[in-house]
């Protein structure tokens, strides 16, 4: 499978409760901080959910 990256870009203080734990399941605790996953349905409907606070690195 393909492997994408993932860098968060703003700050998860003021979101909903299950933004936070989406990006927790995701790995990013800290700003700029950036994941390798697998290109799977799942990590990719994360993303989707999460995409005003993170950054897809190619």
């Amino acid at each position: 499978m393909a492997k994408i990256k993932i860098q968060q870009v703003r700050s998860i203080i003021k979101c909903p409760k299950a933004q936070k734990l989406t990006m927790a399941a995701l790995g990013l605790k800290k700003m700029n901080a950036i994941v390798e996953h697998e290109a799977t349905p799942a990590i990719l409907g994360m993303v989707e959910k999460v995409k005003h606070l993170v950054k897809v690195i190619d």
